[in-house]
């Protein structure tokens, strides 16, 4: 019973990093587009093929 008075408080710690990390994340906008990103992963694969029209092995 002796652990609890270490893991409640580093529990409660672990909590807390992960909560003003969610909200830093949310100030920073990256939470915004969340379509976003998908669709330029597929956006920049046609344009490396096109800028680049090297041999294909």
């Amino acid at each position: 019973m002796d652990v609890l008075i270490y893991l409640i408080p580093i529990a409660f710690g672990l909590g807390l990093t992960g909560l003003a990390g969610f909200f830093w994340a949310m100030r920073n906008g990256q939470f915004e587009d969340l379509d976003g990103a998908a669709y330029r992963i597929l956006q920049d694969e046609e344009e490396k093929e096109k800028a680049a029209p090297g041999p294909k092995v």
